[in-house]
C-alpha cells in the first residue's frame, strides 16, 4: 500500500540526541576522550575567566565545536553555526540542546580566539597524547611537514612600503617576494611553493613527529613557510622527544627534503638515527651522505 506523504507537524519528539547518535558511531569514543580530557583541564579553564560579570559560551563547548569544525573540514564560522542549528548529531556533541539557541558567528570567534590560545591548545594535545602513551612507541618515529593554506587571497599580498602593484588580480611579469610584499589580512602567511612544479601559495607550515607502531601524533607545531622551516622544526620536535627519555637511542624517518648535512648531523647530536631519502637533485655537497647509493626511505 502507498504511503501518504503528509508533511510532519508534530511539535514535540519523544526520542532524544542520546538516542538518535549510532552506539558504533566514531563520534562516541571521541566524545569520551574529550570529555575526560576537558575534566582535567576544569581548573586551567577557571584561570581565563572572571569570578563575575555574564557568562561566557562555556569553553568545553567551545573546544568540542572546534573539534568539528576540523573533523569535518567546515570551512568559517558561519557554515559551523549553520551546521549547529540544524544538525543533530552536531549539537549532541557539542553539548547543546534541541531547542537551545546558537551562538553568533561574531561571538563565537571571539570567544574562541580567546580561549585557543597556545598554551591552552598545547596541553589539551598533551593530554591526547598521554592518554595514547600504551600505544605508542618511543624508538621510531617518522617527521614531515605539509603546507597550510591561509585564509588570504593573493589581492591582498601588497606592497610593504605602500605602493600598489594595480588592484592585485593581474599580477603577471611582477617581482612578488616576501621581503617587500605582505599580506593585508594574514600578515604572518607567506608566499611559498612545496615543489618547483607547484604555485606560489599564501600559507604556513605544519610540522608533525609520527611514532611508527601506529601511526599515531607524538609531536606537532605550525611555522612560517620557507625553504629551512621543515628541518629546523623537524630538530625542535626531536629535541623535546629526546628530553623524556635522554638516555633511549631513537630512529626517524624522513623525505628527500631533509636531505641536508646539517639535519643529519644536529639529529645524531640529539640520540636520533636518521633514516632520509636522498635528494640526487641536490648538489653532492650539500647532501647528507655523498657516497650511498641506496638510503633508507619512509614509505
Amino acid at each position: 500500500m502507498r504511503g501518504d506523504d503528509r508533511q510532519p507537524d508534530a511539535l514535540f519528539s519523544y526520542v532524544s540526541p542520546e538516542q538518535r547518535v549510532p552506539q558504533d558511531h566514531p563520534l562516541r569514543a571521541i566524545r569520551g576522550l574529550v570529555d575526560e580530557v576537558l575534566r582535567d583541564m576544569s581548573r586551567e579553564f577557571d584561570g581565563l575567566y572572571a569570578t563575575v560579570g555574564r557568562p561566557s559560551i562555556p569553553p568545553e563547548r567551545l573546544l568540542r565545536a572546534q573539534l568539528l569544525q576540523i573533523f569535518y573540514s567546515i570551512r568559517s564560522e558561519r557554515l559551523l553555526m549553520e551546521q549547529l542549528d540544524y544538525n543533530l548529531l552536531f549539537r549532541w556533541f557539542v553539548g547543546m540542546e534541541m531547542d537551545e539557541p546558537i551562538w553568533d558567528a561574531t561571538v563565537f570567534t571571539k570567544n574562541r580566539d580567546r580561549l585557543l590560545n597556545q598554551d591552552i591548545a598545547r596541553s589539551f594535545f598533551r593530554r591526547v597524547v598521554d592518554r595514547a602513551q600504551g600505544l605508542m612507541s618511543d624508538e621510531h618515529f617518522t617527521v614531515d611537514g605539509t603546507l597550510i593554506e591561509a585564509w588570504a587571497s593573493q589581492k591582498s599580498f601588497q606592497r610593504k612600503d605602500g605602493g600598489r602593484d594595480g588592484d592585485g588580480r593581474n599580477f603577471r611579469g611582477q617581482s612578488r617576494k616576501n621581503d617587500t610584499h605582505a599580506s593585508t589580512t594574514d600578515p604572518d602567511a607567506r608566499l611559498y611553493r612545496k615543489s618547483n612544479n607547484a604555485e606560489a601559495r599564501l600559507a604556513y607550515l605544519g610540522h608533525l613527529l609520527i611514532e611508527n607502531r601506529h601511526g599515531l601524533i607524538v609531536e606537532a607545531m605550525a611555522t612560517h613557510a620557507d625553504g629551512y622551516a621543515e628541518r629546523e622544526a623537524a630538530l625542535l620536535l626531536l629535541e623535546k622527544q629526546g628530553r623524556q627519555a635522554p638516555w633511549r637511542r631513537r630512529t626517524v624517518g624522513a623525505d628527500k627534503a631533509y636531505d641536508t648535512q646539517d639535519f643529519v648531523a644536529c639529529s645524531r647530536e640529539l640520540g636520533t638515527t636518521p633514516h632520509v631519502t636522498q635528494n640526487l637533485t641536490r648538489p653532492v655537497a650539500v647532501r647528507s651522505i655523498r657516497g650511498r647509493r641506496v638510503t633508507l626511505g619512509t614509505r
